[in-house]
């Protein structure tokens, strides 16, 4: 075939095979046909495994569905758990134990902290998210909502002096609450200085004190009586004292302060799957070589900024002295994990067989290890995990019997590449139903080598919508947030991972903050991640890390979790709750805002995805409010419209009316992009307005309800009419 090198019974597409033999393998201390050859060898020996997997899926909802038209009108809960049990769906609980897992770095099971989410394949992204480790907690305060626009605090294009003065009043503030001064405050603080093994805060009447918990200064740069940094610890988290009398900012300060800057995102997601629209090789080598690159440390982004051109680079460590004079570094990077893609999707990046594509699922993990083998020799600029780990998110598994398959995946994975039994770590998200309720036997498949756990509404919901989508008409979407099952999956997750040893040994995440321009709000809601039992949370960018952060040192996650002693038993009953609404009490008026909604957050998410392969931005929802979309709140969004369709609450062509209008509206919303190709010119031809259509009218009938194959399939088509074009 063209454009495609044999390996043995393998056809690797030739821009992948250069990538992998050029670039990924050179270093690893692997040949290029033992790497090949082995590679062969997993893939026969783990895709039919694969398969057989979803297709057991299948069974199951078919199976469901059948039982629900069945027992619409008379369910009974012990009836229905007793079917899951039957069919397999409910899993026999295995005896208590604790994970085993080890050499997983500090950032995991010593801190608490935000987590980012970026797409691994742009470059820019990727570097601002790992170097957003630290965050200026100025920045953060002036340039977000956190402080509002009113009373002459307006933003503006210039510095604004009066909003300067309340960031660092606010800042000071913090350092009030969290390393206060035995006598005083930092506001009335005129110098700081390193004297005596302490750190010494000095007023204007020449009076000096020191922290009421002096161990909480860590260190400084500079010297010792002008320090040009502070270092401080509490709760686990660093933050510095930024100091320069001569700064704009700092000049404006009694003790010349002109920075606070806080450790924020201390781990990284960098995403090769729902914020990422990679459909072939070409695509998927764009993701793999960003991925070598931060492995490498050498990754590097090129853009411009008006008139300059700016090249961003991964942060060095930071060093600082502590009160002896000794030398010491903090990791000027967060710690990186991979979320490699699911075990639906195949790719044409590689063929087997009888040409055959590869399960894509089994193709990250096997060159994402690859790649991640540079960081564990060590031969890079900077070193991603200090304890010799590669850290690999698994998503959109069902049931304990997929976790332990891709344990099997990694066990081969490690033998292919030489590394030792559990060098690869597994973050396993909760994410689909069957998962949640047999979550205590899934973390059990991998208790050595589990890092990771955590709740993503979205997702959850969209199985949930299509697992029980002839249990009948599901309630409006903005209600799931209040329903009995979610409440429930939430606190459960929690429950499982604490009982089996989490804390001090792997992360119990929570999902993700959604809107980004809506930091003050963020400030006062997702403080509640924590109360919740998370030590780690979501966030969509840099500035969010830094804000969140403030959460953590707001409340000691390790104790918070002493408080959980619910029983899973007591949860389970509630997490089978369908989140339906038989009684049709919807107004006319009610039903259509939901499928204005529904079907305008659809078509601002698809027609970038399928017309120019974005695959998360900041879109705007029909109340013009930017929202972070990826593939899974298009999951959510499509099945809802899916199963109301389905359950006559609206008809074939009333969406199809709201569909069209909302395309108009998208239309007008993307008015300033250049590379914009609009809808509602020509809706027949617009391969972005038929997936969006496709993903309603076919939804019931999607595996799982997952957009993945329609939007794959469409952006494929997308890419060979521009290639066409381009060739004209």
């Amino acid at each position: 075939m063209e454009n495609y090198v044999k390996y043995g019974d393998l056809m690797v597409a030739s821009v992948l095979a250069e990538f992998v033999n050029q670039q990924a393998i050179p270093g690893t201390g692997l040949s290029v046909d033992k790497f090949w050859s082995g590679f062969q060898t997993l893939i026969e020996e783990l895709a039919p495994e694969n398969e057989r997997l979803l297709k057991k899926r299948e069974e199951l909802q078919h199976k469901l569905n059948e039982w629900h038209r069945e027992h619409r009108d008379h369910f009974r809960t012990e009836e229905y758990t007793s079917f899951l049990e039957k069919i397999g769906y409910l899993e026999p609980v295995v005896e208590d134990f604790t994970i085993r897992t080890e050499n997983v770095d500090d950032e995991i099971v010593r801190q608490a902290g935000p987590q980012l989410v970026v797409p691994v394949n742009n470059a820019r992204y990727a570097i601002n998210a790992a170097n957003a480790r630290w965050g200026s907690l100025y920045d953060a305060f002036y340039g977000t909502d956190v402080i509002g626009d009113e009373d002459g605090m307006e933003r503006g294009s210039s510095y604004n002096p009066l909003r300067g003065q309340r960031v660092i009043s606010m800042a000071k503030e913090f350092l009030d609450t969290t390393i206060p001064l035995q006598i005083g405050s930092h506001k009335d603080v005129v110098t700081y200085s390193v004297a005596n093994n302490y750190l010494e805060a000095h007023f204007i009447d020449g009076s000096t004190t020191l922290l009421a918990e002096p161990k909480q200064f860590l260190g400084y740069q500079g010297i010792m009586e002008k320090p040009e940094t502070l270092l401080f610890k509490n709760n686990n988290l660093h933050f510095e004292i930024c100091i320069d009398y001569n700064h704009p900012i700092g000049a404006s300060d009694k003790a010349g302060v002109k920075d606070i800057v806080l450790e924020s995102a201390l781990t990284t997601i960098m995403d090769f799957e729902d914020s990422v629209a990679a459909v072939d090789a070409m695509d998927k080598v764009e993701v793999y070589n960003n991925w070598l690159g931060l492995m490498k440390g050498n990754l590097t982004a090129t853009f411009q900024k008006g008139e300059k051109t700016i090249v961003r680079r991964l942060n060095e460590d930071k060093t600082y002295r502590d009160c002896s004079g000794s030398e010491f570094s903090l990791r000027g990077r967060s710690l990186l994990l991979a979320r490699n893609v699911g075990h639906l999707m195949t790719s044409e990046a590689i063929l087997y067989g009888d040409e055959k594509e590869i399960p894509e699922g089994i193709m990250d993990g096997v060159i994402s290890g690859l790649i991640a083998k540079h960081d564990l020799l060590g031969t890079g600029n900077y070193l991603n995990s200090k304890k010799g780990s590669v850290y690999i998110v698994k998503p959109k598994m069902h049931g304990s019997d997929e976790v332990e398959f891709a344990n099997q995946l990694f066990n081969c994975i490690e033998d292919l590449l030489e590394l030792k039994r559990n060098t690869l770590k597994i973050g396993v998200m909760d994410e689909e139903r069957r998962t949640t309720l047999n979550l205590k036997n899934c973390i059990n498949k991998v208790k050595d080598r589990l890092v990771f756990i955590n709740t993503g509404f979205l997702d959850r919901t969209g199985d949930e919508i299509h697992t029980s989508m002839e249990a009948g008409p599901m309630i409006r979407k903005n209600d799931m947030r209040s329903s009995k099952w979610l409440k429930a999956y939430e606190v459960a997750n929690v429950v499982v991972g604490i009982n089996a040893g989490l804390p001090g040994r792997a992360q119990i995440g929570k999902g993700m903050w959604a809107m980004p321009d809506l930091m003050a709000e963020m400030v006062k809601q997702k403080i509640g991640h924590l109360k919740a039992g998370a030590n780690t949370a979501w966030v969509p960018s840099p500035t969010a890390a830094t804000l969140h952060a403030l959460h953590y040192h707001e409340l000691n996650v390790a104790k918070i979790h002493d408080s959980f002693k619910t029983e899973i038993d007591n949860l389970r009953t509630e997490i089978l709750t369908f989140p339906v609404d038989n009684t049709g009490n919807w107004s006319a008026e009610e039903i259509q805002q939901e499928l204005n909604n529904n079907a305008q957050g659809i078509l601002g998410y698809v027609v970038r995805w399928v017309e120019q392969g974005i695959g998360c931005s900041k879109v705007p929802d029909i109340n013009n409010i930017g929202l972070m979309e990826d593939r899974a709140t298009l999951r959510i969004s499509s099945q809802h419209l899916a199963n109301w369709l389905h359950h006559g609450i609206c008809s074939t062509e009333q969406v199809m009316e709201t569909l069209e209008r909302m395309a108009s509206v998208v239309d007008e919303q993307n008015l300033d992009d250049p590379n914009y190709c609009p809808m509602s010119a020509d809706y027949q031809n617009s391969i972005a307005f038929q997936a969006a259509c496709e993903l309603v009218f076919e939804g019931v009938r999607q595996p799982s309800g997952y957009t993945e194959p329609i939007l794959h399939r469409r952006r494929l088509e997308a890419k060979r009419k521009q290639e066409v074009s381009v060739s004209k």
